[in-house]
Order: structure tokens, then C-alpha cells, then sequence
């Protein structure tokens, strides 16, 4: 596919922005001054908000977020739902200079207690829905002296609420003046401190500078442009993936985006076809369950044209054919940008392919003493980018956890991959889901993209297990597409046509759900935790015997 962009639009935003106007509410004022009235946000649900708008509503909560003595480069947090109130709220902030805290809106309980504390918020903006969840904690929040709700309703709000913090209403933060503001952050100032899903511990909360959140967000390889119309597919805007990789990455181009509130497979393509969307961001179960649906002759008569896949799955040829849109991936997380990348459209070498090295980031495999390894051979992505700010500053309150991260001056991911010799970057598995079985090392990853290709299968998860001779067995939990029953053996039978012997799971779960993070992410830790139980199919115990 290739896409024709007019060069007179191509040149209105620059490729790279000056240091300087890498913040958010300076590289927003800067593309609002160039398109104007061009819708920015459109809602799906019914609302917009042009760059203009958006731009004097940051001006206006930057001044109302001064009127209440919120101060630079204080942390302020906030629990609200997907929209322009949020995204109004997290340009305001950082036009203030001040510290977006995202609470995630399935956090509750010791969850959502640990992180208020953690981060020394005294303000939280809330929408009115989160209130009683608020309650049940409130005598155990230390530092938390305001509750800014959204709508505020008196009669709505619990009295351990009422009788603990000072209530305001969102209008509170909304100055009438919309003049911009005399100053504002350094590219260098936090903007925000994002909790990662805490998938093997405690969440920490990962200190991110104006300038890491432009790297993250800048990714020419996705060839966004001003024609765009970027589709968050229900990406929450309380991660990096829906707040960076969607909007902020559309903004820089002066692009629109179509936002969805939750993803919901039946809204897809609808919603694609309606509004235009010429872009988008498809995890990897999304991709695979648009992949599992009935093909249809219409399946091509669409307008998009470019899509992000993480991972990508196994038919991403013949998905690209089918759908008719070009495929790109990359490797990033919270603490690092990507350290490489890929265009849409190019192909993909492997399944572990995510990206050709970037000149401007050094990356280096080290072994477990920090020894640089050879082309080829597998150990942990270290990265080190070759201008400053672009990488976290640090995990908040937990010097401990970020003196290890950068031990001897190099950022330890936690992943597993390698680099080839063409200096492209392979992701193999994080460092904790990786498997050793008689002397075969196994990436999780490249058993769940197996597994994930039957017809019955919507998701999976691969795990180590240790079996009764001391030796690491793989074990696979199992979600069906609804309305499909699938037993074990025949998954067995279909995995052994298609990949060695040592990798095919001895154990197998079919389960209604998988255990997640409330952000998503499969909380395989827990399922370590799991014993085997007279629920789990064992290969070995049924008397099944592997082709080899």
C-alpha cells in the first residue's frame, strides 16, 4: 500500500521539534498555532475538541491549577475515565509544569491505597463513579488532602469522603482566563510518574521527563501525518500505549484522533469505516481475534491503512492481504522508548523481529555479569540513548529499584533477545517467563504465537512448570473464543505439526479467563504460583506420545 501525503502538508510540523518545545503543553500550542480549528478529539460517544480549543483549555486549567496552589513540578493525580476531560486535564498540567499521576479505573482496595501514598499526591481529580472505592480506603491515605470530582454532586459523595478531604468540582481547575501562561516546564522537568502493572511485584512508579515522553511518542516509523485519523481502539488513556503511542504520537503530527472507551471487537471495523481511521494500535489478541473472524469479501473495503501490532501474530502476511493495511511493530516500555524501529509496510524477518536499531540509542545484550555478548547469542536488552533525558529518571520513592535498573550505566529491561547481524533487534521473552526444558531454552512468547493460531483459541498464556523429576515442563492456560469447545489432546496433536517436540506444553488449562493486571497484562507470576490440579490436562498422564 502506499500512501500519497501532499509535501505542502508534509512541511507544516517539523520531523524532529526543537529541545525546547519538547513538552506537551509547548509542542500543543506549537501545532494549535499551525492547524487551528482542526478537530483534535473526537469521541465517538459524541464529543470534540479542535487543536484551538484544546490549547486555550490548557491555558485555562494551567492558570486554575496555579489559583489552587498546585506547584510546579507537583505530583497531582487523577481517576477518571476515557475522554476529553482527561486529556484536557493531562495538557493542563503539564502547561502548569506539574506531575500527572494516571490512577488506573480498575484499581481499588490496597491497589489504589498503595499508589495515592506512594506518590504524595495531596490533590486527586476523580470522576464521581470511583467515590465509594475512594471511601473504603480513605482513612488509610496519608498524604491526600483534596478531591477534585467530576461532576461534582454533594448528595453523591460518601461522607468518609466529605468529612476527610476539601471537595471541589472539576470546574474549579477551569480559569476563565485562557492567555498563555508566562512559564512552564523544561524539557527536562518529570511529567508525569506512571505505575507500571507490577506483574512480578509491587507497582513502581516510573519518573518521566517532558523529553522521554516526546522520544516515546516520536516514532517516525509509523509515518503518522496531518491527513491521519488515529483509532485508539480502546486503548486506555491512563497507559503510556493509549496516552503516547496514540494521541500525543498524533498530536506531534497534527493528525485527529477517534477515541473508543474500551475496546469492543463488534465496534471495530464500524467505527474504522465511519470516521475514517487511517490508523491505529492492535495488541496482539486484538489482531488475533479480527484474524479469527469469519472472512469476508468486504473485508478490504476499508480506509485503513497503517497499524501497530504488539506482538505480531503468525498470518501477519496474509492479515495485511485480507484487511489491507500495512503492518509495523516495535519494543518499548514505561522506563525506555523504543531503541528501534521498523516502517510500515516492511516485512518481518521473524515472529521475534521488533525493530532495526537506532542510530541515536546504543544497545547492548549482556550477560548476567554485564558482559556484552556476541551477534546472535540471547541474554538481557540494555540500552543507553545517546541524548540526554531520553530514558526514565528513576522509579519514585524506590532508589534501590533504580540503582539496579542502571547498574554500570546501562538501562537493564528485563528482557531477553538478541541482535543479528544486519543490527536488528529481537525480543525473545522477559527475563521471568523464559523456560528451560532438558537443555532447550523456550520463549513463552513463541509458544503462546503458536498456540494463539487455532481457530478455537482466543488467548493464551505459557508458563514454566516444575514437574516430579526437578526438570521445567511448559504449561498453557487457555481461553476459547466463545461458542467453541476445544480438547486438549486435539490442541496438543495441532501444536506437535507445528513446532519442536521439547516446546509442545506437557500441561494444559482451559480456562474462562486469564489472570491480568488491572492495565492487561497477564499476571503469569500467579499462574506460576498455580499447582497442578486434577482440572489440568497432563500430556504425559493421558498417555500421549509427540512425533519428533
Amino acid at each position: 500500500m502506499t500512501l500519497s501525503i501532499p509535501a505542502q502538508e508534509l512541511s507544516m510540523l517539523p520531523d524532529e521539534y526543537d529541545l525546547d518545545d519538547r513538552t506537551l503543553g509547548r509542542a500543543l500550542a506549537k501545532v494549535a498555532s499551525e492547524v487551528g480549528d482542526k478537530p483534535f478529539i473526537i469521541d465517538v460517544e459524541g464529543d470534540s475538541i479542535s487543536y484551538a480549543q484544546a490549547d486555550r483549555c490548557a491555558n485555562q486549567i494551567g492558570r486554575g491549577a496555579a489559583a489552587l496552589d498546585i506547584s510546579h513540578q507537583e505530583p497531582v493525580l487523577f481517576m477518571l475515565p476515557d475522554g476529553i476531560p482527561l486529556l484536557s486535564l493531562v495538557f493542563g498540567l503539564a502547561r502548569r509544569g506539574a506531575i500527572q499521576v494516571p490512577v488506573n479505573v480498575a484499581y481499588r482496595g490496597s491497589f489504589l491505597s498503595r499508589i495515592i501514598n506512594d506518590s504524595c499526591g495531596r490533590n486527586l481529580v476523580i470522576h464521581v463513579d470511583y467515590l465509594e472505592r475512594l471511601a473504603q480506603i480513605s482513612a488509610e491515605l496519608s498524604h491526600l488532602r483534596r478531591c477534585i470530582i467530576h461532576p461534582y454532586v454533594p448528595e453523591n459523595v460518601p461522607s468518609a469522603i466529605s468529612s476527610s478531604f476539601e471537595l471541589l468540582g472539576f470546574d474549579a481547575l477551569i480559569a476563565t482566563d485562557d492567555s498563555p501562561l508566562e512559564t512552564g516546564p523544561s524539557f527536562h522537568d518529570l511529567a508525569g510518574i506512571m505505575y507500571t502493572s507490577g506483574t512480578t511485584g509491587a507497582s513502581k512508579g516510573v519518573m518521566i521527563c517532558h523529553a522521554h515522553a516526546y522520544r516515546y511518542a516520536n516514532n517516525p516509523g509509523t509515518g503518522c501525518c496531518i491527513d491521519d485519523r488515529v483509532y485508539t481502539a480502546g486503548l486506555p488513556l491512563f497507559h503510556i500505549a493509549g496516552q503516547w503511542a496514540v494521541v500525543y504520537r498524533a498530536m506531534l503530527r497534527g493528525a485527529t484522533v477517534i477515541l473508543r472507551r474500551g475496546y469492543r471487537n463488534q465496534y471495530f471495523w464500524a467505527d474504522i469505516r465511519e470516521h475514517g481511521v487511517t490508523m491505529t494500535q492492535l495488541l496482539g489478541a486484538i489482531a488475533n481475534f479480527l484474524w479469527q473472524q469469519p472472512a469476508a469479501a468486504s473485508d478490504a473495503d476499508n480506509p485503513l491503512q497503517r497499524a501497530g501490532m504488539y506482538p505480531v501474530i503468525p498470518q501477519w502476511r496474509a492479515f495485511s492481504e485480507r484487511f489491507g493495511v500495512d503492518l509495523w511493530t516495535t519494543y518499548a516500555s514505561t522506563e525506555c522508548p523504543p531503541p528501534c524501529n521498523q516502517k510500515a509496510g516492511d516485512s518481518f524477518p521473524n515472529l521475534q523481529y521488533v525493530g532495526d536499531l537506532k542510530d541515536t540509542v546504543e544497545c547492548k545484550i549482556l550477560d548476567a555479569e554485564d558482559n556484552e555478548l556476541g551477534k546472535g547469542e540471547i541474554g538481557e536488552i540494555c540500552v543507553r540513548p545517546q541524548h540526554s533525558w531520553e530514558v526514565m529518571q528513576g522509579y519514585w520513592n524506590n532508589p534501590g529499584a533504580s540503582v539496579a535498573a542502571f547498574r554500570n550505566l546501562w538501562f537493564h529491561s528485563g528482557d531477553f533477545g538478541y541482535v543479528d547481524d544486519q543490527k536488528r533487534l529481537h525480543f525473545v521473552d522477559r527475563a521471568t517467563d523464559s523456560m528451560r526444558r532438558r537443555g532447550e531454552n523456550i520463549s513463552s512468547m513463541e509458544v503462546e504465537g503458536i498456540v494463539n493460531q487455532h481457530p478455537s483459541v482466543l488467548e493464551s498464556a505459557a508458563f514454566p512448570v516444575w514437574a516430579e523429576e526437578s526438570e521445567q515442563e511448559v504449561r498453557i492456560a487457555v481461553t476459547l473464543i466463545p461458542g467453541h469447545d476445544l480438547e486438549p489432546e486435539l490442541l496438543v496433536e495441532f501444536l506437535n505439526e507445528r513446532m519442536p517436540y521439547f516446546m509442545v506444553p506437557r500441561y494444559v488449562d482451559i480456562v474462562d479467563d486469564l489472570l491480568k493486571t488491572p492495565t492487561g497484562k497477564i499476571r503469569k507470576n500467579k499462574l506460576r504460583e498455580q499447582a497442578v490440579t486434577r482440572t489440568t490436562w497432563d500430556r504425559v498422564a493421558a498417555g500421549v506420545k509427540l512425533r519428533r
